[in-house]
């Protein structure tokens, strides 16, 4: 009925206004019905963007991972350069061939161009700052790791939190986008399999990411009444144990497996962090699996438990 009112010369808003119907809706229709006769050139099936630049050396990069480059940049000298000059200076640092369109439509998102103005942060940076640890949850290290199915040709993403004392990891979230929310909700499981209603919230540790500088992380944090320190850029040292899981994952797993779809993936994913966490054994734990480790911590008296103290 709407096609045939336009057909007769009314507006498209004009009926759809009178016929009470949704623009979308209609649209969305239309689309359907031009790919069912045959007359549209879209099917609706097209690749979806690959999500990662190449190298000029042709190895793959994602584009979580070069926004966490650009982050970097910008929280040094390079703050002063615009788009064209940041990619520049990814080529120069890491080879890496990123053209004008796409280091734009990152900035952008990003909310870094130059003629922008650079949003507030709603919460102040914490740096992290050297911590004697001597039990469990009271520091955790955060980040993001990529991984890479070619039988997809996509990235997918695995955040984990690891306990600095015991190792454990005590959550983590796996899949093709890993947003502020998937941070937060990785969060409150960990929060709620480890501790004990009116317990110490431990100091969680993570790196400049755009997920840990977004104002959902860090009201999530707020609310639980949790202390959110971030490393200085180029200071990996400084979430060394997340950064050690995460190698380790890389050489048991990442590099040995190729994946042909992303359930493959998430399948070992699930499996390589259940034996990471309970039949792996640590030199630096006495020879024990984190979780076997953390028993048997409990079981010692106070004198021999700070014997495992940690400093970092």
């Amino acid at each position: 009925m709407a096609d045939r009112f336009i057909k007769q010369g009314n507006t498209t808003t004009l009926v759809l206004r009178i016929l009470g119907l949704a623009e979308s809706t209609y649209y969305e229709r239309l689309k359907r019905t031009k790919q069912s006769t045959g007359t549209s050139n879209n099917t609706g099936r097209g690749r979806p963007c690959p999500g990662y630049s190449l190298t000029l050396q042709g190895r793959k990069v994602s584009d979580e991972q070069i926004k966490e480059w650009l982050l970097e940049l910008i929280e040094g000298e390079e703050h002063i350069y615009g788009y064209k000059l940041l990619a520049q200076c990814l080529r120069d640092k890491y080879d890496l061939v990123l053209g004008k369109s796409k280091a734009y439509r990152l900035c952008k998102e990003l909310g870094i161009l130059q003629k922008q103005r650079k949003p507030k942060s709603k919460h102040p940076r914490r740096l992290a700052r050297n911590r004697l640890v001597t039990g469990p949850n009271q520091l955790w290290q955060a980040d993001i790791k990529y991984g890479y199915v070619p039988g997809r040709d996509r990235f997918f993403f695995v955040f984990s939190i690891i306990d600095v004392f015991d190792r454990v990891i005590v959550a983590y979230y796996r899949g093709t986008v890993c947003e502020a929310t998937h941070i937060c909700q990785a969060l409150g499981r960990a929060i709620w399999s480890r501790l004990q209603p009116g317990e110490t919230m431990p100091v969680i540790r993570t790196d400049n990411g755009p997920q840990f500088l977004s104002v959902l992380f860090g009201d999530t944090c707020e609310s639980w009444e949790m202390l959110h320190e971030r490393i200085p850029p180029k200071t990996p040292n400084m979430n060394a144990y997340i950064e050690s899981f995460h190698s380790s994952m890389e050489r048991d797993l990442l590099t040995k497996e190729s994946f042909e779809t992303m359930e493959d993936a998430y399948a070992a994913i699930d499996w390589y962090m259940d034996f990471y966490n309970n039949r792996r054994m640590h030199g630096s734990l006495k020879r024990k699996a984190p979780t076997v480790f953390s028993e048997w911590v409990k079981q010692l008296k106070e004198e021999d438990q700070a014997k495992f103290h940690r400093t970092l």
